[in-house]
């Protein structure tokens, strides 16, 4: 029997986990429902969208509301086999051999025995060959591993990945064999008010005006031009933190546009990626948007009775 075919997953009571889901994730009611639908019916499941739309904050909280283990695994090209599944602790194996005592599990050996939620973060960065170890469990919900034996799904486990199909630097092409044994869901960016909420939630207390531009300036790296890859709602509250920060250090308003101006520098000239023959820098870029949304800086008034600048 494949996991696919598994018999009820992991959430109990997926319908009334709904609310309570939607209430801790902004804007993913769909998604939501989604997941924990692939999740009930025993199915594997990609999650799919840039950085910064919540992939692993909805699981962590489906996980949560179910009361499933969760074993996350960062994806990346150092990711063997060996790691992902574990290995006999050498020093173990010279004094009492290769049993199973001697075996350190590995977080795919965990998930499976614990029937929990296995969390293979950029899935799309993680070598062939371990790929090849995750298809094996998918297909047969157990693994066979040498001189331990063979590894059978607790009821319960289920394999979420996650991927940015924007992101082409030290990624992968997904084999049609990992497709064709999980569903995906993509998740696209929230709306303007769905980030600003998000930004109230997860930054200092702003003013709602002020935070909805930084909102706006923050969603406009998304559609420029000379822009390939925008910053994320992560922005947008490193944005407000930096400027509340800086404000008190400076002992000025947060709204004030020189405070607002220098914490977009900081925190989003890092973030967007621009197009090779665009030929600008990051930062002319943020300036651009900048003043898009807050306008050009006020000049300083001029000191009360001096004299005019350049006039003696």
């Amino acid at each position: 029997m494949t996991a696919l075919s598994a018999d009820c997953g992991p959430v109990s009571g997926p319908q009334s986990a709904v609310p309570l889901l939607t209430a801790d994730v902004v804007g993913r009611r769909r998604e939501i429902e989604l997941l924990l639908a692939g999740l009930d019916c025993g199915a594997h499941v990609v999650l799919e969208g840039p950085p910064g739309t919540g992939k692993t904050t909805l699981l962590r909280a489906v996980a949560e509301a179910g009361g499933s283990p969760f074993v996350f695994v960062e994806g990346n090209a150092e990711l063997t086999p060996a790691r992902l599944v574990g290995q006999f602790d050498p020093s173990r194996v010279l004094a009492e051999g290769y049993v199973p005592e001697t075996f350190v599990d590995g977080p795919l050996i965990e998930a499976l025995r614990t029937g929990g939620l296995l969390y293979v973060e950029e899935i799309n960065r993680i070598p062939e060959e371990t790929l090849n170890v995750l298809i094996t469990v998918m297909s047969e919900a157990e693994l066979h591993v040498p001189r331990l034996g063979r590894v059978r799904a607790a009821d319960g486990f289920r394999l979420v990945a996650a991927m940015n199909p924007f992101d082409a630097v030290g990624t992968a092409r997904i084999s049609s064999a990992i497709y064709d044994r999980v569903c995906r869901i993509v998740m696209g960016y929230q709306t303007q008010d769905e980030e600003s909420d998000i930004v109230a939630r997860r930054g200092p207390a702003v003013p709602a005006g002020w935070r909805d531009q930084v909102v706006d300036l923050v969603r406009r790296t998304r559609d420029h031009a000379d822009v390939r890859v925008g910053s994320s709602v992560r922005g947008a509250i490193d944005v407000v933190r930096l400027a509340v920060s800086l404000a008190r250090i400076r002992d000025a308003s947060t709204t004030d546009w020189r405070i607002g101006h220098d914490a977009a520098l900081a925190a989003l000239s890092g973030r967007i990626g621009l197009h090779e023959s665009s030929g600008r820098t990051a930062e002319s870029v943020i300036d651009e948007l900048y003043i898009a949304v807050f306008g050009e800086e006020s000049p300083p008034p001029d000191s009360e009775g001096g004299d005019p600048p350049g006039e003696a």
